[in-house]
């Protein structure tokens, strides 16, 4: 085993405070994550290493600092970004507990520096919003209102105020000013909790809406917690050519122009971002704001899709480096330039690329993430393991290791799923398991299985396979599957619930939910290195 470098708190804070590059990663499961974390450790599970952080941490020479609580998940996490051609890495100096020793804060839930960005610009601009019973009130006296949810379009899907329409952060200012044409109409933005329909609103006062705006005041939280009725399987949708006639996208192009100067953003062109993106010495992200939709049908190389209000809403998962330069890129002048102001608002260096043309865009379909290639091993059909699985006396043990929800929805009759994470000895998932006299490593598509197979062959002793085409293709071909919480070998730890997800959630936990909110902006005044600012 590799001896790393340890960094002490003192370290990564000057680091911080300074604007230095810096990758501090929580390697962690992702709900162990979110019960307690420093501000900017972004989470990159050990478990799904290799699948992300060739997009993730672009640069290879990029300050690396490693976060666990004890685990040794830390070491493991720098031998693999070590193998994987990372070159300055080190391991927090005493995990979380160190963290917290040298008088660090902790910070609960995820995606935490956007959230309480989004409070503080609440707190500085005082965003105007209404309750659940004000807008359902406004609803019913039959008052011109438009409720446009923030919200990504499968997340509306779920749940959604009566009435409204999807637009998700990045097209409200394109859109609001064709959805609302009429300056007497009131507009009302939504999300689950509250920061997208805070950093929505705020976009829209901001971009200079003439027509009322207010945030619907903890989102589809306070709308439950109200006793209100909320609507199921939703399929409104904004027109996409909803604020591109030339008057309408002139006055949102300038409006969102002028707030990205104002912000600090700089102007680059798609030769510079590239440029940029061989630089050895900084870190660049690439992102194209746009629609998944419009980024699938063309796009400019090197750039990912990134919708920008998600990016706004998830900056810590897209750009964990903190202290990196980020690109964005749309086709009207909009987007990039509202996501940028809010970017820069984060204390992002970012710039928006300008005179873009058509044939730029010469690529098309979805994101394909580098990653290493995995050790080779043997692989079967989902026919031929389907007849060995019939055989009296097979010893073959299928593994799983695609999420837990998944492999709850839908898994390979027998399967156990386990986290790859916790295939080493110590942990008790590895008792769980079975014996066998070979194993047959499984996921959804048969991306995270190759890199688990030789973990298990090396844990085990046992000849181990992979499932080609994972279980889609087994699903595909018809063979049955089972669902439910079976032959668990590992905790459900791979993602956190969030209170504000699905439509079950406790009152207890949504109140709770509310109440961590309203103290981020006293926890980012104790934690001291955010550097947010509001224009």
């Amino acid at each position: 085993m590799k001896s790393f470098p340890t960094r002490s708190y003192q370290d990564v804070r000057d680091a911080l405070l300074a604007r230095r590059e810096i990758a501090l990663l929580d390697v962690r499961e992702e709900d162990p994550h979110a019960q307690g974390h420093p501000l900017f450790a972004a989470n990159l599970p050990l478990s799904k290493l290799e699948l992300d952080a060739w997009t993730k941490l672009p640069r290879r020479s990029v300050p690396i600092v490693l976060l666990d609580d004890g685990e040794g998940f830390a070491q493991r996490a720098a031998d693999k970004l070590d193998a994987l051609g990372y070159t300055d890495i080190a391991l927090f100096d005493g995990g979380v507990a160190g963290w917290i020793r040298a008088g660090g804060e902790l910070f609960r839930d995820v995606n935490v520096p956007s959230k309480a960005f989004g409070e503080f610009v609440e707190s500085e601009r005082h965003t105007p919003s209404l309750s659940a019973e004000a807008v359902e009130a406004l609803l019913a006296s039959g008052e011109r209102i438009a409720v446009l949810d923030a919200r990504r379009f499968d997340e509306y899907q779920t749940m959604n105020i009566p009435g409204s329409i999807s637009v998700p952060g990045a097209e409200l200012v394109l859109r609001a000013r064709a959805l609302a044409a009429d300056p007497a109409t009131r507009v009302i933005v939504n999300c689950a909790g509250r920061t997208r329909s805070i950093i929505g609103a705020q976009s829209l006062v901001n971009a200079g809406l003439p027509n009322p705006v207010a945030a619907l005041r903890n989102g589809t939280i306070g709308w439950t917690l109200a006793g209100l009725a909320l609507e199921h399987g939703s399929a409104r949708q904004f027109d996409p050519q909803a604020g591109r006639d030339e008057a309408t996208l002139a006055q949102s192009r300038d409006a969102a122009r002028a707030l990205a100067g104002r912000a600090g953003v700089g102007r680059t062109t798609l030769e510079e971002a590239a440029r940029w993106a061989d630089d050895t010495s900084r870190t660049t992200y690439r992102f194209d704001v746009r629609t998944p939709r419009e980024y699938e049908h063309a796009h400019a190389p090197g750039f990912q899709g990134a919708p920008g209000g998600q990016l706004v809403q998830e900056t810590d998962m897209f750009a964990p480096v903190r202290g990196a330069r980020v690109v964005l890129f749309d086709d009207d002048g909009v987007r990039a330039n509202m996501t940028a102001s809010w970017l820069a608002q984060m204390n992002v260096d970012v710039h928006v690329v300008d005179e873009a043309r058509a044939a730029d865009l010469a690529e098309a379909g979805a994101w394909r993430a580098p990653r290493p290639a995995a050790a080779s091993v043997a692989a079967i059909t989902p026919a031929a393991l389907a007849a060995r699985l019939a055989e009296a006396g097979h010893g073959t043990v299928v593994l799983d290791f695609t999420s837990s929800a998944n492999h709850v929805k839908s898994h390979i009759p027998g399967a156990w799923w386990a986290l790859r994470s916790h295939l080493t000895p110590g942990f008790d998932d590895v008792r769980a398991l079975p014996d066998a006299k070979r194993y047959v490593a499984v996921c959804m598509t048969n991306v995270l299985a190759p890199y688990a197979a030789s973990e298990i062959a090396a844990l085990t002793g046992k000849p181990v396979e992979v499932l080609e085409g994972g279980t889609a293709a087994w699903i595909r071909a018809g063979l049955p599957v089972e669902s439910g919480e079976t032959h668990l070998a590992s905790p459900r730890i791979d993602r956190y619930r969030r209170p504000y997800e699905g439509t079950d959630n406790a009152r207890e936990a949504m109140n709770a939910y509310l109440e961590w909110e309203y103290g981020l902006v006293a926890q980012l005044g104790r934690d001291g290195t955010h550097g947010f600012f509001v224009i």
